[in-house]
């Protein structure tokens, strides 16, 4: 093919046409279409059959490769790996109730929080990094000198908004993935978790109903419970995300006041809806006015080639409040969060001098240092593979030692992995035994208002892996083995 026409053939593909590629061939496996040791199509014939250029098609099989699910063969092609016998499938879709409730977990989750933090313990349960898989090192000799040079410039309030210099880097990293970004634009919180809750204040009053993934982060859900708000889950595929079909009916029938969606590598599922579908779901959004606040703190965690595109690049005049955090990624104890209100500015603004009036100048500053030094991005080279080889060695582990019928998701990014068992198996009762053997792991029914997903579990994997990890996970095979045998 001619150089010029080839290239031509690749721009009509969208960036991560790819993983829709990849996920295609998945789930020919999972279904038995293609067995192990079988050969899977051509490159040629694929990218004809599914009208993507070789590059894509390529592309996708390294990716499953990477993966363990395909293996390629010297003048032969691709394969399905023989080893995918032991691959589990992944969650069903997800059916929750289509009423909205009340939520009622506070108690729960502080419980869990208690235990997570706990040392005594081996941290399955807590979806933060290993210390020592994180860049606080560097990031505390900049604050440091930060305080030893400036230390008494920055012992004052800075403006509600946050540290200029922090703003700025944070608007040019936005265009990187197309954001359009000034600082001014910007406003930098405590975490996530307050650039959510300024959002929630900003679009809802008390009684209002948000709808939300399902299953879907506990810290939201407890702050959805704090803020007197009501919950209505979606049903959420392990892979895709949200129905749109659910949240067209959703908005259709119901008085929803906002969604809160994950726009990377969900917590706990791990799903990615592709740019078509997160196009489809702001559609519908825009048609019936319903804002969206977009949660993408997993967004730089990719295993791919790419970053996911947020929601809030894919449409720039939806409304959109994007949120995001380094808590992930480089150092949890900084709380460096930051969120782009958009047309809700001076609501959020408000807000914000209402609880915490400005944030704290000092990290600010060290943190917009070390994302101008080159530091955050080399960190993310070295932690996207730790995560993504615990991820798969996490997997193989369950595959190995659950009972038969156990389904596991298949993150493209993040560090959480999603465990379906058998529905015989109650984890709320395996997480009381597994306390007693010194594991922790996040019980599945703290992912929903209605306390579903009783027989589903999260699990961390952005641990330092040891022979530890491992005999733990073999631990709560047999858990399992005997609830089921029980």
């Amino acid at each position: 093919m001619h150089p010029t026409r080839r290239n031509a053939v690749i721009s009509q593909d969208s960036p991560y046409r790819y993983e829709e590629l990849a996920q295609f061939i998945t789930r020919l496996i999972d279904g038995g279409t293609l067995l192990p040791g079988s050969r899977v199509p051509s490159l040629r014939q694929i990218s004809r059959e599914r009208r993507t250029s070789l590059a894509t098609a390529l592309q996708a099989y390294r990716l499953l490769e990477d993966r363990g699910v395909l293996e390629a063969r010297p003048q032969s092609g691709f394969y399905v790996a023989r080893s995918t016998r032991a691959r589990l499938q992944a969650p069903a879709l997800s059916k929750p109730s289509p009423t909205p409730r009340t939520v009622s977990l506070s108690a729960v989750v502080l419980r869990l929080f208690e235990y997570a933090s706990d040392p005594r313990f081996v941290p399955l349960g807590c979806a933060v990094p290993s210390p020592d898989l994180l860049a606080a090192g560097r990031l505390d000799q900049l604050l440091a000198r930060a305080a030893r040079s400036r230390g008494i410039d920055h012992n004052r309030y800075t403006v509600p908004r946050g540290d200029p210099p922090l703003r700025a880097e944070l608007a040019r990293r936005a265009a990187r993935w197309g954001g359009t970004l000034s600082p001014e634009d910007i406003v930098l919180t405590c975490g996530c978790t307050e650039a959510l809750t300024l959002a929630l204040q900003a679009i809802a009053q008390p009684g209002d109903t948000i709808a939300i993934e399902s299953p879907t982060y506990f810290g939201v859900l407890h702050t959805i419970e704090v803020l007197n708000l009501r919950a209505l889950e979606l049903p959420t595929d392990s892979v895709s995300g949200v129905d749109p079909a659910a949240l067209e009916q959703a908005l259709r029938s119901r008085a929803v006041k906002a969604c809160l969606f994950s726009s990377s590598f969900n917590n706990p599922l791990g799903c990615t809806p592709s740019d078509e579908r997160k196009l489809e779901l702001l559609r519908l959004l825009t048609r019936h006015r319903v804002p969206l606040i977009e949660d993408d703190i997993y967004g730089d965690i990719f295993f791919g080639e790419r970053r996911p595109t947020p929601f809030s690049a894919l449409d720039r005049e939806a409304d959109i409040i994007y949120c995001s955090s380094f808590s992930k990624t480089v150092a949890p104890g900084y709380r460096i969060g930051w969120m782009a209100p958009g047309r809700h500015m001076q609501r959020v603004i408000e807000r914000k001098m209402a609880s915490t009036l400005s944030g704290l100048p000092l990290p600010q500053h060290a943190f917009a240092d070390y994302l101008a030094s080159g530091g955050y991005d080399r960190h993310l080279r070295r932690v996207r593979g730790v995560f993504r080889d615990n991820i798969e060695r996490m997997s193989q582990a369950i595959s190995r030692c659950f009972p038969a019928g156990t389904r596991v998701s298949r993150p493209a990014g993040g560090f959480v992995l999603w465990v379906e068992l058998p529905r015989r198996i109650d984890t709320r009762e395996l997480f009381g035994l597994a306390l007693e053997r010194g594991i922790c792991f996040a019980p599945g029914d703290v992912f929903s208002a209605t306390k579903r997903y009783g027989h589903c579990m999260r699990l961390s994997c952005g641990i330092s892996w040891s022979s530890g990890i491992e005999h733990s996970l073999e631990t709560l095979g047999r858990l399992a083995h005997d609830a089921l045998a029980g």
